[in-house]
């Protein structure tokens, strides 16, 4: 069982804290689940996706069935995340989620033969679900001053997936380029020994957040987020989507090798700076409504680029204004269970949430890919994420503040 620590000067609302001047780094040691869970099992895939597309002769409809599989296993971690958290503790579950995260990425390296990888990539998804969700939820509890800065921690968590595309970004065009094709084994290799790493601040970190104790007895219904559960799938099918897709129809529009390597680090490094520093201070500034629409309507104007325009300054004004704002959205959706339930029930909130995000993660990337394969082409595939996006601001603007 979790230790409580008692001692007043370390109390907070939230959980308790040996030193407070030490919230940002835990917060950031925190977010090394994050690089693993999307930056690594999820995001790179889509710059090891061509270079596996070519050496296991795979259609797109076939790469985004792997791709769905991953988020089949997504959905049962999130489903499952805060029984877990329950069940074993959340530090405990917490770690245990990265140790097989990196198995699974070492894993993914060991065949090429569909159904092998796409269980593998199941397995992948629901530790990285668990770990997602668990971390989030950790995240939340990291006391501070403010409410302000408690918005902050959980910007600091989620800034972990920029930091994971850009380290991806980094690691897997330098082996493809060694290698060639075959190379994306020794891709998957190298994230997976990256991931195995991190497994030491992580636990530094989880082990300094404690719980309070806090049980209410009550069940809190989670009802009132149906128009965040519509946001979560609609999401999460059309960002993904673009995610999944973007370097096949950069590779299509000629921007093969470095253009594409300088895409995929632009939009981290616009990722993880702007949630550190930009879109905390709006999401705590707005209701937790506005705030989901908002980020809707900024990265629907981050798709655009791409499919009105060609060329590397289309890719990088893309990557600048997508890259900026999409993981703000599960930033605000954590941040609106903070807001509006009790410390007992967040896990669950956010779980439920990632429940909704996850569906739409496996269901987007299996319709795009069949219009990718399809006379739309690519481009086609990528449009449809505008039209998903767009119907998840509308949802958005339906979110009630509280339960109450």
């Amino acid at each position: 069982m979790e230790n409580q620590i008692d001692s007043p000067a370390r109390k907070s609302s939230g959980g308790t804290l040996r030193s407070p001047c030490n919230a940002p780094l835990l917060a950031l040691g925190l977010a090394v689940g994050p690089v693993i869970a999307l930056g690594f099992m999820r995001f790179a895939y889509a710059l090891l996706l061509p270079a596996m597309k070519s050496d296991l002769d795979w259609s797109y409809a076939t790469a985004g069935g792997i791709n769905t599989a991953n988020a089949a296993g997504y959905i049962l971690g999130s489903a499952s995340g805060a029984w877990w958290a329950r069940k074993f503790g959340s530090r405990r579950t917490y770690m245990w989620g990265i140790a097989i995260s990196a198995l699974t990425l070492v894993a993914s390296a060991m065949s090429g033969e569909f159904t092998y990888l796409a269980i593998v990539r199941f397995i992948g998804g629901v530790a990285t679900a668990v770990l997602f969700v668990v971390g989030a939820a950790l995240a939340s509890r990291i006391p501070t001053s403010t409410p302000g800065q408690s918005v902050k921690m959980v910007g600091i968590f989620m800034s972990g997936v920029g930091i994971g595309i850009v380290l991806s970004g980094i690691l897997v065009p330098v082996v493809l380029t060694w290698l060639g094709s075959p190379g994306w084994r020794v891709g998957w290799l190298v994230m997976g020994a990256s991931a195995a790493l991190a497994l030491v601040p992580a636990g530094m970190a989880s082990g300094r957040i404690h719980p309070t104790g806090q049980r209410t007895g009550r069940t809190v219904s989670l009802a009132f987020l149906v128009p965040a559960f519509m946001w979560n799938l609609l999401y999460g099918a059309g960002y993904v989507s673009y995610m999944t897709f973007i370097i096949a129809l950069l590779n299509a529009q000629g921007l093969s090798g470095w253009p594409a390597t300088v895409f995929f680090i632009t939009l981290g490094l616009a990722s993880a700076a702007s949630t550190l520093f930009l879109w905390a201070k709006i999401i705590d500034r707005l209701s937790s409504a506005r705030a989901l629409a908002l980020v809707s309507l900024v990265v629907l104007l981050g798709v655009l680029p791409v499919l009105v325009g060609s060329g590397l300054t289309a890719a990088l004004i893309s990557a600048v204004i997508f890259g900026g704002a999409f993981m703000a959205g599960p930033t605000a959706a954590a941040v609106l269970a903070k807001r509006s339930l009790p410390p007992e029930a967040r896990t669950s909130g956010i779980a439920a949430q990632t429940v909704a995000f996850s569906v739409g993660q496996g269901i987007g990337p299996v319709v795009s890919g069949a219009m990718s394969d399809g006379s739309w082409g690519i481009a086609g595939g990528l449009w449809l994420s505008v039209v998903l996006i767009l119907g998840a601001g509308t949802a958005a603007l339906f979110q009630r503040q509280s339960h109450g």
